[in-house]
């Protein structure tokens, strides 16, 4: 999937969801009307977009599309978020941002690199699942970052952490009904909102390289989302209106960033109260999957080292660090 130059300008034209002439689009790109017209079925095809197109009025987008940009994201970036980024990087379209990142890390592991996408075609979630991320819709965001000292135990609870900084920036915006799932979920009414995928390469002893994965639902139509096999809402039908991704999308990495540069001094414990107030399994019936054995139990938190804690029925709390987790309210 490629979109050329005038491609790219045609679809910034379009996303303010008005309509925009072929005459005017054209001489405007200094292209001819058919080679418009060719341009705007491409976008249809490759980014899965509804494009209407009316005699007399020209071409209009379903509806209007916030387009991630450098100069909007840095807007809204602190001075400690700016100085803590090497790259940032928005693709209109890529496989995966996670994916991209863990091999460009294989090339030149660096910290600070920031990858955003407006479609993923392979958005990775946990355990092999599909992300479904439709074009201009939701944030897809990636940062790679260096440990260099106490490999994969100086990281021991970093999706927590993680999660936290996700819920403050939401509560930034004013979306106060959100939670958090163990171990990496976020969620709002019950319903997922969105989740953590963290990837880690390097030694067990010596310093290790990550990758951080946030994938957030701001607008999903019903009509992408037909794959989803859980309960899922979106910011959009929460508040009643999409707030602005470049501003979501620098909150997250002011939270982010800061808290990635001092999490091999700190650890899991500077976040873990924070993290259980927001907990939404606390005290619910749960059951867990571990590979081929079910647990069923009653969620009794995350201990001092993030592990859920699982009261059975004959009342025995054993910890667990790792399992899917299914709970009903």
């Amino acid at each position: 999937m490629h979109l050329a130059d005038n491609q790219k300008k045609l679809l910034t034209l379009l996303a303010d969801g008005e309509f925009h002439s072929g005459t005017v689009l054209a001489d405007t790109l200094g292209i001819s009307r058919a080679t418009v017209c060719k341009h705007i079925a491409h976008l249809a095809d490759e980014l899965g977009l509804t494009i209407a197109a009316v005699s007399g009025r020209g071409y209009r987008l379903d509806r209007a599309l916030e387009l991630l940009t450098h100069e909007k994201l840095a807007a809204a970036l602190s001075e400690q978020s700016l100085a803590l980024i090497s790259s940032l990087e928005i693709h209109h379209h890529i496989d995966s941002t996670n994916r991209y990142l863990v091999e460009q890390g294989r090339l030149q592991a660096s910290t600070g690199k920031v990858c955003f996408a407006e479609l993923q075609t392979a958005g990775k979630g946990r355990r092999g699942r599909e992300w479904v991320s439709p074009f201009g819709s939701n944030i897809y965001l990636s940062i790679a970052w260096q440990f260099p000292q106490g490999g994969y135990a100086a990281i021991a609870g970093l999706s927590l952490a993680v999660g936290v900084m996700v819920i403050r920036a939401l509560r930034e915006q004013d979306l106060h009904d959100v939670g958090l799932k163990w171990p990496n979920d976020i969620y709002a009414q019950g319903k997922k909102l969105g989740g953590i995928l963290i990837e880690v390469s390097g030694e067990v002893d010596g310093g290790c390289n990550v990758v951080i994965g946030v994938g957030l639902n701001v607008f999903l139509p019903e009509s992408k989302a037909t794959s989803i096999t859980q309960a899922w809402t979106d910011i959009t039908t929460m508040t009643g209106q999409a707030p602005s991704r470049n501003t979501l999308a620098g909150g997250l990495l002011n939270q982010l960033l800061p808290m990635l540069a001092a999490f091999e001094e700190q650890g899991l414990s500077a976040y873990l109260d924070e993290w259980r107030q927001y907990d939404c399994l606390q005290g619910l019936p749960a059951t867990l999957f571990i590979g081929q054995q079910t647990l069923e139990g009653i969620v009794a938190g995350v201990n001092d080292d993030g592990l859920l804690l699982l009261k059975r029925a004959d009342g025995v709390i054993q910890a667990f660090a790792s399992g899917e987790v299914s709970f009903s309210l």
